[in-house]
């Protein structure tokens, strides 16, 4: 009786493994969503990778160090100029320091005396109270339009041309069908 069950629990461990593989070989993947984008990791210097890896600065390299430019902290998501010679508003999207973007107005305070002075096309200026302009970001250009060629394809074949309409019958002849 013994041997009988423990025959029993080692076929049904066997079936189990057995249907868990074909279960799991047999699957697909969930496909990646088209949002996702890869992430890709830069080094900033070498001196970064030494300073990760516990060696300290060299004394040039704390001299020669400077802050980063105050517009590194921005990015210009999207803008809605006026139009030229109009006395609409405009409306600048920004993110800052990484965070979720916002809708700022022209003329508006965007953090602190930061003022959000112009607009343009594809372009925002910023200046700190009065004073003149203290810097400008831009959106990153537009990519090229599509040609409607196709790719990888040699250049004497491309896409060849429509053949023109057949010509209209006659006089005032019907037309059937």
């Amino acid at each position: 009786m013994v041997s009988r069950l423990l025959a029993f629990v080692v076929w049904a461990l066997a079936a189990g493994g057995a249907v868990f593989w074909t279960l799991r070989l047999a699957a697909e993947p969930l496909p990646v969503p088209p949002q996702a984008m890869p992430v890709v990791g830069q080094v900033g210097s070498p001196g970064a990778v030494v300073r990760m890896l516990g060696g300290g600065r060299a004394p040039a390299e704390q001299a020669a160090a400077a802050p980063p430019p105050e517009s590194s902290r921005f990015r210009l998501i999207g803008v809605m100029a006026p139009r030229e010679g109009s006395r609409g508003t405009g409306v600048a999207l920004l993110s800052i320091d990484g965070k979720p973007p916002r809708a700022y107005a022209l003329g508006s305070a965007v953090e602190g005396d930061l003022l959000l002075q112009g607009l343009g096309q594809r372009s925002a200026t910023f200046a700190r109270g009065a004073a003149g302009p203290a810097f400008t970001l831009e959106l990153p250009p537009l990519p090229p339009p599509q040609t409607g060629m196709p790719q990888g394809l040699p250049p004497d074949q491309g896409v060849s041309a429509v053949p023109p309409p057949p010509p209209p019958p006659p006089g005032n002849a019907p037309v059937l069908q």
